[in-house]
């Protein structure tokens, strides 16, 4: 699934374990209604990195992946834990713009009007 939106906050990587890392980044989507979606997205491990390059304000596509955990707590009884997992990031370039029309031009092709031979 890719989403797509405006960086707002990114955050120092966390080292849970030795063998496990996350960054946590926010982004902002539908911002110019009057109630934008501020999701909280991480990153894992190796994909720590992929952050180093964006900043507050980036406009970003995010692949993601949804992920739900069950946890039998002993007191609690079973909880539900979700999290919002990005394994790819790109920019979005504000100069994209669709390709323009092009309008073909008479160029003396067969069937123009101005009774040319062919050149063979």
């Amino acid at each position: 699934m890719e989403i797509t939106g405006t960086i707002k906050e990114v955050f120092a990587t966390q080292t849970i374990s030795e063998k496990f890392k996350k960054r946590e980044f926010v982004l902002t989507t539908d911002g110019s209604t009057p109630y934008p979606n501020h999701l909280l997205i991480q990153v894992t491990n190796a994909k720590c990195d992929l952050l180093n390059s964006y900043s507050s304000g980036d406009e970003v596509t995010v692949s993601i992946n949804l992920r739900g955990r069950l946890y039998e707590n002993p007191t609690k009884g079973t909880q539900y834990f979700n999290s919002i997992e990005a394994w790819a990031i790109k920019g979005v370039s504000q100069f994209t713009k669709p390709a323009p029309n092009v309008q073909a031009e008479n160029h003396n092709f067969v069937g123009s009007n101005d009774n040319q031979d062919l050149p063979f």
